[in-house]
C-alpha cells in the first residue's frame, strides 16, 4: 500500500525573517482564523512581514500578520491585523516558553501555507542578527555568484 505524502501549498512567505534572524528551530501550527479571513487568504490577500510571536498565559499568539479584508465581503468584516491563537502542542508550548524567556529569543512567522485544506504557519525560533553579521552574509553570497560566473565561463571556452 502506498502512503500518501500530504499535499502542501505556499500562501505566503516571510523572506525578511531570513535576512534579520538567525533561524534555530521551526514549529508548524494551526491557526484559529475568522471565516472571511480564511477567504481572504484563499485570494493571497496574505502579508508576514513585521510580523511576530507570544506567548502568553501558556497560549502562543501571532501579531501583525496583515490579512487584507475579503473582496466579496458583505456584512461580515475582520480586523486586518488582529492577534491570532497559534494551535500546538503543551509540549511545543512549553518548550518555546523555555528558549523565549531564557535565552531571549524571539518567535518569528517564516511560512503561511495550506497543508490537507488546512492554514498551516511554520513559526520558528530565531535569535537577531547584527548588523556586521547581515554585511557578513551578503560578501559571501556575492562572492559565491562571482565564483559560479567564473566556472561558468571558464567551461564555455
Amino acid at each position: 500500500m502506498t502512503e500518501k505524502k500530504p499535499r502542501e501549498r505556499p500562501i505566503a512567505e516571510n523572506r525578511k525573517a531570513f535576512h534579520d534572524f538567525h533561524i534555530l528551530d521551526t514549529f508548524e501550527a494551526g491557526v484559529v482564523l475568522a471565516g472571511t479571513e480564511v477567504k481572504a487568504i484563499r485570494e493571497g490577500r496574505v502579508n508576514l512581514r513585521d510580523s511576530f510571536g507570544r506567548v502568553e498565559a501558556g497560549e502562543v499568539f501571532v501579531y501583525n500578520i496583515h490579512i487584507s479584508p475579503y473582496s466579496h465581503r458583505g456584512y461580515a468584516e475582520h480586523e486586518p491585523t488582529r492577534r491570532r491563537k497559534l494551535l500546538l502542542h503543551k509540549a511545543e508550548i512549553r518548550k518555546l516558553v523555555g528558549k523565549t524567556v531564557e535565552r531571549g529569543m524571539t518567535l518569528v512567522p517564516i511560512r503561511m501555507h495550506f497543508k490537507n485544506g488546512k492554514i498551516k504557519v511554520a513559526i520558528a525560533l530565531a535569535k537577531g542578527k547584527k548588523s556586521p553579521d547581515k554585511r557578513e552574509r551578503i560578501r559571501q553570497r556575492e562572492a559565491e555568484r562571482e565564483t559560479r560566473a567564473a566556472i561558468k565561463e571558464r567551461r564555455g571556452r
